[in-house]
């Protein structure tokens, strides 16, 4: 072999990895009940980036879990709590959010995270908004 494909070879095997980037991000969810007056706007961390993936010339010779790509997910993530405001007595008015702490690039799980290209918006409120501090 050649020192040049030797070099290249370890240049690739070294920064491919590097080139992935994924990481915790700041976002913002938007969460109201029906039954609850108000709509709270919290900041959280998700995750989000960039994983190194390839496309495979034999898609036909393969086995479909040898076909799966790897995104960004949750390596570390914890739980927090917060009690939505302007809800009724006879309503639960807790609601249970992750937060991101450490990322991976990983296959999906669907377990706590939500594996599809098309996903719902939870961008806005329909009911007057009131901002989350921890």
């Amino acid at each position: 072999m050649s020192p040049i494909f030797l070099m290249s070879l370890l240049f690739g095997l070294t920064f491919g990895q590097a080139m992935s980037f994924c990481a915790p991000i700041e976002y913002i969810i938007h969460v109201e009940k029906r039954e609850c007056a108000y709509c709270l706007a919290i900041n959280t961390t998700i995750c989000a980036g960039f994983c190194m993936t390839r496309d495979s010339n034999g898609k036909k010779l393969l086995l479909k879990s040898a076909l799966s790509q790897d995104v960004c997910t949750y390596k570390d993530m914890v739980y927090r709590t917060v009690v939505l405001p302007g809800c009724p007595r006879h309503t639960v008015p807790y609601y249970s959010y992750p937060v991101a702490t450490n990322c991976k690039c990983g296959k999906c799980n669907t377990d706590y995270s939500d594996c599809i290209h098309e996903t719902v918006r939870t961008d806005y409120c329909t009911k007057p908004q009131k901002p989350y501090n921890v």
